[in-house]
């Protein structure tokens, strides 16, 4: 009988301490005060842009607001029972990105819709995202807003698609398009390369749409690791991408494994809670067979 329990102590300690190894291996990235992140604003973005820097009713250019502007209060935390939630109100182009640059991870958050949309989006879908391998300057892409940086797309009824950031690249199981048609993700299918230059464009509709209701918390999960990375949508897998990469200005692929974290403000409302990210050595088997 001693014998027993002392065996049925040692595995109840054994489960214990798997368990609070398995919760501390998260580092939360939200507090009340939004320390593990900074802020860039660039332009509120207007019907009609094309890409070229805004300009004033004289011509003149007109700069973005910048990194970490005083008086603008685009991200905002409040709090819910025992959560901080992360309003980003949209009104503004820019993002959220993290102090610290991370590589081989497994990142999650939950979002759900506000009801606000401004200006360029006043008639569109609502849209946001997660811009992962952030590299180099602010506003280097068409919206002058994000950092060279590989796309998780959040849109109603687009969650999970991809989109390269200025001259980043990378390589999906998709479908290839026709005609005017977009390439769509798809595990049965072989790699395709996505950036500015590809044949195939650089943008991928994701495999399927697995979001819920407008008021309801939808959870995400994006794992990197080695070049490769997965778009998770409550639970399933909707893309794959492997050999992450940036052309240079010679034209020469240069991996895109490693960067900063953003959270990109698209004029919409959209709400944050849940923000965490992990360390991982590997990806788990049943991962690494969908490559």
């Amino acid at each position: 009988m001693l014998l027993l329990l002392l065996t049925s102590c040692s595995e109840l300690k054994k489960e214990g301490k798997q368990d609070t190894s398995n919760i501390l291996d998260w580092e939360e990235l939200v507090d009340s005060n939004l320390s593990k992140w900074d802020v860039y604003l660039s332009y509120q973005i207007q019907p009609g842009y094309n890409g070229t820097q805004p300009k004033d009713n004289k011509g003149n250019l007109i700069p973005p607001i910048g990194l970490n502007p005083k008086g603008y209060d685009v991200f905002t935390t409040f709090q819910e029972e025992k959560n901080v939630i992360v309003r980003n109100t949209g009104e503004f182009y820019g993002c959220l990105i993290t102090k610290e640059e991370y590589e081989n991870y497994h990142f999650q958050l939950k979002y759900k819709w506000g009801d606000k949309k401004w200006a360029y989006r006043k008639n569109l879908l609502k849209d946001s995202g997660i811009l992962y391998h952030s590299i180099g300057p602010m506003g280097a892409e068409y919206w002058r807003s994000w950092m060279l940086s590989q796309e998780f797309q959040i849109m109603e009824g687009h969650t999970g698609d991809f989109w390269s950031q200025a001259n980043s690249a990378i390589d999906i199981r998709a479908y290839k398009p026709e005609s005017v048609l977009d390439p769509m993700a798809h595990k049965s299918q072989d790699f395709i390369t996505l950036s500015m230059n590809s044949p195939y464009r650089n943008y991928c509709l994701r495999s399927g749409n697995y979001e819920k209701l407008h008021n309801e918390w939808n959870t995400l999960d994006l794992y990197c690791f080695d070049g490769k990375s997965l778009h998770m949508v409550n639970g399933e897998v909707v893309m794959i991408l492997k050999n992450s990469r940036y052309i240079d200005e010679k034209g020469n692929d240069v991996p895109l494994v490693k960067g900063k974290i953003q959270l990109q403000s698209e004029a919409a409302e959209i709400f944050f809670k849940d923000i965490k990210i992990r360390k991982i050595d590997s990806l788990t088997q049943k991962q690494q067979d969908l490559f």
